[in-house]
């Protein structure tokens, strides 16, 4: 249960940094521009949308991972409930990898 923290922690910091963006086309005007450092996807977001972005950030060469579901991840963030978010920060995107390399939520 830790590490959840730690990643959900991390979230909340980059979001107070700026260095968060969230929501679908935020996520994906992010990605696509090059800024994003690594993309998160909600557990229970729809199939199609994490098709999307697995082949989105393929494509980009951008790290993506599975976490959480919809509620956890817009609680980290202060806003109500998120399907994506993007890492805007290369510090904060290698913390969050870091915390999930144990694990088996990177996609």
């Amino acid at each position: 249960m830790r590490k959840k923290d730690k990643v959900l922690s991390l979230i909340g910091l980059a979001m107070k940094a700026g260095r968060c963006a969230s929501g679908e086309m935020m996520t994906e005007s992010e990605t696509k521009s090059g800024r994003a450092h690594l993309v998160i996807i909600a557990s229970d977001a729809s199939e199609n949308t994490k098709k999307k972005f697995r082949d989105m950030c393929k494509f980009y060469k951008v790290p993506i991972c599975i976490y959480g579901d919809k509620d956890t991840l817009g609680h980290a963030m202060g806003k109500e409930f998120r399907a994506s978010l993007a890492i805007l920060d290369e510090g904060f995107a290698d913390g969050i990898l870091k915390e999930l390399k144990d694990r088996e939520d990177i996609a």
